[in-house]
C-alpha cells in the first residue's frame, strides 16, 4: 500500500497527538513540520525524528513531496491555511473548529470542491470507542427516533488563558472550544438533522480567575491572568427541522462544585448516556432496564480516539473515500456556533 507524506503545521500542545498518531500508522510518513517559532518546530522535529523543518507556509504549500497537512494552529488561521493547502494540492486535516465564521467555512468548502482534495475536521469524539458502539446501536434502531439530546461540559476553573482567551485569535470561549465537541457528537448521533432555530445566551462574569490558588488547571503557553475577552459560560437550545431539539451548556469557569461532562440522547424506543460513561436505557416485558455494554472504554478514550481519527484520515486520503467528519459537517457545526453567538448578542431567536 502506498504511503501518505504528511507535514504538521503548528507545534502547540495538540500537535503531539498528531505526531504520535502518524508515527503509529505504517501508511504515513511524517516528513515535515512548520511553526512560526522556528525553535519550537526544531524541538518537535528532534523529538519525533522529523526530516524537514519548513521556513514558511509557502514552502509547505509548494512542496510536491507533501500529500497532506495537519493544521494545529490558532482558530483565526484555520481558513487561510486550509484554503492555501488545498490550492497547493494537499489533503487537509484541520483541528476544530473549522473556521471563525460561516463565511470562512463556506470558502473552505468551496476550495475542497474546486481543488478536488479531501478535508477532514478534527471532531475527535466521533472516533471514540463509546461513540462507535452507541452509533451501532442507533443505526440498528435500538433507540428509535431520537427527538431530544442534552449535553453539558462544565469546568469550574478551566479558562486556559493565552490565545484561548483572546476572541480575536479563538473566535470565542468555551462554546467554540468545548461546545463544538459536544454539539457535534449529539448532532452526529441524532442523524445530522437540519437546524431550524436557535436561542442562546453567553455570560461574561468571572473572567479567567487567574487569582485562584491551590487548585491546578490547564494554562496555555501564553497564559496571562489579566487577559480575557471570551465568555465564561454559554447555553443554547437548538431546534431542528425534524422536530428534535438539543439543549447544551458549556463553561470555562463557573461556581459549581466540580467539573462535569454529560451527553444524553432520548429516543422513541430507548435512551442513552454517552458521558460520563456509556449506558443504554430500554424497555422490555413492561420493565425499564439499564444496559451496560461490556467494553474497555465506557468513557471518552482520548488517545485511542485520536489514533482512530488519524488512521481514518490516512485511509480516506489513500482510498479516496469520504471522511467520517467531512467539510460539510464542519460548515453545519459552524452555523450552529455562529447562531448561538448571534442569538446571545441580539437576545432573540435566530431562524434558519
Amino acid at each position: 500500500m502506498e504511503s501518505l507524506r504528511v507535514c504538521v503545521i503548528g507545534a502547540g500542545s495538540i500537535s503531539d497527538m498528531h505526531f504520535q498518531s502518524y508515527q503509529n500508522n505504517p501508511n504515513a510518513i511524517l516528513h515535515g513540520i512548520y511553526d512560526y517559532s522556528r525553535e519550537r518546530a526544531e524541538e518537535k522535529a528532534k523529538k519525533y525524528g522529523i526530516e524537514k523543518v519548513y521556513s514558511s507556509l509557502e514552502e509547505v504549500y509548494n512542496d510536491p513531496y507533501i500529500d497532506a497537512v495537519s493544521i494545529c494552529t490558532w482558530n483565526n488561521t484555520h481558513a487561510e491555511i486550509s484554503i492555501s493547502a488545498l490550492k497547493g494540492g494537499k489533503h487537509v486535516l484541520v483541528e476544530k473548529p473549522l473556521s471563525m465564521s460561516v463565511e470562512e467555512a463556506l470558502k473552505i468548502e468551496e476550495a475542497v470542491h474546486k481543488y478536488n482534495k479531501l478535508l477532514q475536521v478534527g471532531f475527535v469524539r466521533r472516533f471514540a470507542t463509546n461513540t462507535k458502539v452507541l452509533k451501532s446501536f442507533i443505526d440498528h434502531g435500538k433507540l428509535g427516533e431520537i427527538y431530544y439530546a442534552k449535553a453539558s461540559c462544565l469546568r469550574r476553573l478551566g479558562n486556559p488563558g493565552g490565545w484561548f482567551a483572546d476572541k480575536e485569535c479563538s473566535g470565542g470561549g468555551p462554546l467554540i472550544d468545548l461546545g463544538v465537541h459536544i454539539i457535534d457528537i449529539c448532532w452526529y448521533l441524532m442523524g445530522r438533522p437540519k437546524v431550524k432555530s436557535i436561542t442562546g445566551n453567553t455570560y461574561h462574569q468571572l473572567g479567567n480567575r487567574g487569582n485562584v490558588e491551590n487548585l491546578r488547571f490547564y494554562k496555555a503557553a501564553d497564559f496571562d491572568k489579566g487577559r480575557n475577552t471570551v465568555e465564561d459560560l454559554a447555553n443554547a437550545l437548538i431546534t431542528f427541522e425534524n422536530g428534535a431539539s438539543l439543549l447544551v451548556d458549556v463553561s470555562f469557569t463557573l461556581h459549581t462544585k466540580k467539573d462535569e461532562i454529560q451527553v444524553k440522547l432520548f429516543g422513541t424506543k430507548g435512551g442513552a448516556e454517552l458521558e460520563p460513561e456509556l449506558v443504554l436505557i430500554s424497555e422490555e416485558n413492561d420493565t425499564i432496564i439499564n444496559i451496560h455494554p461490556q467494553i474497555d472504554h465506557l468513557t471518552f478514550d482520548f488517545t485511542n480516539a485520536f489514533q482512530n481519527e488519524i488512521d481514518s484520515f490516512i485511509s480516506s486520503c489513500l482510498s479516496g473515500t469520504k471522511p467520517i467528519a467531512p467539510v460539510e459537517d464542519g460548515v453545519e457545526i459552524m452555523k450552529m456556533l455562529a447562531g448561538i453567538y448571534e442569538a446571545a448578542e441580539k437576545k432573540c431567536e435566530v431562524v434558519f
